[in-house]
């Protein structure tokens, strides 16, 4: 208990350090936001900025006890409140409208219906973590979302008009999902997590700490063996080394690159996932994260191939490759796993809950 009290103890210290909602420091991507005539589950979602931590605290790695989902319940808002990006303006959403959003926002509607259930309980769950820690820039919201940019939820309107042949199917497609877990969360040592999710891995989810500082006991890496099996799954982009120079130097001051273009680059540690932690830049060490941000890759599972006056670099998934993968649970769903089996597959040790009125 004493464990338990100065973990959140150490939270209340460090809200102002967990803008969940706010901060853009990491580039990744959701499995929706895609062209129109992409409406299904192989296609390849473009890169959106998602908000995620500046700092985790250290996560208490003792067991979860062991209480039902009727006897774990978790308070439910009649609504969030949610900063829109675009307007500045704070909108009351309630609570199933939100959800509804969340899951058109973040999944394409030829995903599995229990791969949408499971995001469903993400989306609520990690709405829940941010409510209970805001972030003072977002003026008294609980998060941010942008609607017009198709980022943290859209509106019914919004759905019939990216497919207006279609959009009603899809949309009742997606609230019949959404209804049948609109009560259930995620929960560790009888709190909302931080959900984290991401589009795709690079076959294993990673480590939170490797993204992020300060460890988390649920997130950790797990086999995602479908995500191996989706459309650009690998895929490469090329850079002339002038540009690359110009990002770099432009970046750190201090780094000297050689004249031998195939010495620029030595990549120095991976995670056991496969992505890349460290790499040599000229006389600098950088991080793989700082790299990927940098070039604007699709995650830090990549090569790097100098090719002549230019760098040929090939990546694996998509997204920061923590929590569920969207692609990797459509996967399971067609395999035949429910959306519970999916949910604690990816949040190890979490348990489901139930969120009652507040």
């Amino acid at each position: 208990m004493k464990t338990l009290l100065a973990f959140f103890a150490l939270f209340s210290l460090i809200v102002f350090l967990l803008p969940l909602a706010a901060l853009n420091t990491d580039k990744v991507e959701n499995a929706a936001n895609q062209p129109k005539d992409k409406a299904v589950s192989t296609a390849a979602p473009p890169i959106r900025q998602e908000e995620v931590l500046a700092s985790l605290p250290n996560g208490d790695t003792s067991q979860p006890e062991q209480d039902t989902l009727t006897v774990l319940q978790v308070p439910q808002p009649e609504f969030f409140s949610i900063l829109d990006r675009s307007t500045g303006k704070i909108e009351k959403v309630p609570v199933m409208d939100y959800l509804y959003g969340a899951v058109a926002a973040e999944l394409p509607p030829g995903f599995h219906p229990e791969a949408m259930k499971a995001q469903a309980v993400a989306s609520h769950t990690y709405a829940l973590y941010c409510r209970e820690h805001p972030a003072p820039e977002l003026n008294g919201a609980d998060f941010s979302a942008s609607p017009s940019e198709w980022e943290g939820y859209v509106t019914r309107e919004q759905m019939i008009e990216r497919y207006p042949d279609l959009g009603e199917t899809y949309w009742k497609k997606i609230t019949d999902a959404v209804d049948e877990v609109a009560s259930a969360v995620l929960v560790y040592q009888k709190q909302p997590i931080l959900a984290a999710y991401h589009s795709m891995s690079a076959g294993a989810t990673e480590f939170a700490s490797n993204v992020w500082s300060g460890t988390v006991p649920y997130l950790v890496p797990v086999d995602s063996v479908g995500d191996t099996l989706a459309d650009q799954f690998e895929t490469s982009i090329a850079f002339a080394a002038d540009q690359i120079k110009e990002l770099l130097t432009e970046a750190y001051p201090a780094l000297t690159l050689p004249g031998d273009t195939r010495s620029w680059f030595q990549i120095v540690s991976r995670s056991p996932s496969g992505y890349v932690l460290t790499l040599q830049a000229g006389n600098l060490q950088i991080s793989g994260k700082d790299l990927r941000i940098l070039l604007g890759l699709r995650s830090t599972n990549f090569t790097i191939t100098a090719q002549t006056n230019s760098f040929l670099f090939t990546t694996k998934g998509y997204g920061h490759g923590v929590g569920l993968s969207q692609y990797g649970a459509d996967y399971m769903a067609r395999q035949g796993s429910g959306y519970e089996e999916i949910l604690l597959h990816y949040y190890t040790g979490a348990q489901l809950a139930k969120a009652a009125a507040e």
